[in-house]
């Protein structure tokens, strides 16, 4: 069977115009339709009913058509597979990480990914926002917490914790607080949810058991970027991923509170689909992060 008649017959179905099909498969009408012809002829069937009105697919060629897309489809990955196994990393690659992630931790190693390997080219998304991985085209996505879709590949990396924190201007003009039920006393900045349209919970650890507490305060952000910047200038107590903090930790522009009752690391993952898994922009990416990043056991 000839395999690029095959091709062109799907291009054809898919467009239900000889013109259109041959103008994207960059040949000549009449060399489509006397691809389709011989294929028909191959086949012993018709799978084109052809007329002054269009084209449509027959009950033949409507069944060869289901057939036979998943299998040049496959075809086309494995040769774009085996191209990236022998090709040194190349093109676009596009992801998508949190961002504070991305800012903070991400940017550097990208540096560092794009130095090594001029014809890389990075299109990068960075957004609190949860983004469709396979409908928006992405090769990769960073994602916190549990992945869901059983369909795609979660590879862990270091989990993110967290850190309660304020400045020590706020913290001297309003008390550090010593249980986190104390913090009903004071102004706590938090992030809406873009899911729930609601301001998010705080979460604290103790006695081994994750508790829920309902905070409140003056200043609710769409994301969680300015949250630091709100609590260097005194506004009040934020939580925030430890990554985030360290070097306004180490300066002592902020300062820790309910260091007992940090709660639990936040699982972080690099998702993608299994056909991109032999991608070899997606394996640099993969061993730059497991390297600078680092993964959980």
């Amino acid at each position: 069977m000839d395999l690029n008649a095959v091709r062109q017959f799907l291009k054809v179905a898919e467009c239900q115009s000889f013109t259109e099909a041959a103008l994207q498969l960059g040949v000549t009408q009449s060399g489509v339709s006397r691809a389709i012809s011989r294929l028909e002829q191959q086949l012993g069937v018709r799978l084109l009913h052809r007329n002054t009105r269009g084209l449509g697919l027959t009950p033949d060629g409507m069944l060869f058509y289901e057939r036979s897309a998943p299998l040049v489809g496959g075809l086309e990955e494995l040769r774009r597979q085996l191209q990236d196994r022998r090709c040194s990393p190349s093109g676009v690659l596009k992801i998508s990480a949190p961002s504070a992630f991305g800012r903070v931790a991400l940017m550097p190693i990208l540096a560092r990914l794009l130095e090594r390997h001029p014809q890389l080219q990075v299109d990068m998304v960075m957004t609190d926002r949860m983004v469709e991985l396979v409908d928006e085209g992405f090769d990769a996505v960073l994602r916190t917490g549990a992945i869901g879709d059983q369909r795609l590949i979660a590879r862990p990396l270091a989990p993110l914790d967290w850190v309660t924190i304020a400045s020590p201007d706020y913290l001297s003009r309003r008390g550090i607080p010593e249980h986190p039920r104390e913090l009903v006393a004071h102004n706590c900045l938090r992030v809406r949810s873009q899911h729930t349209g609601r301001a998010d919970s705080w979460h604290f650890a103790e006695s081994g058991r994750v508790c829920k507490v309902e905070v409140e305060g003056n200043l609710v952000f769409d994301h969680g970027d300015p949250l630091l910047d709100a609590a260097r200038q005194g506004v009040g107590i934020v939580q925030v991923m430890a990554f985030y903090a360290r070097e306004a930790l180490a300066r002592g522009e902020v300062q820790a509170v309910l260091a007992g009752f940090t709660p639990p690391a936040r699982p972080l993952s690099l998702v993608y689909q299994p056909s991109r898994q032999h991608s070899a922009k997606l394996q640099v990416l993969k061993d730059a992060l497991l390297q600078h990043w680092g993964a959980s056991e």
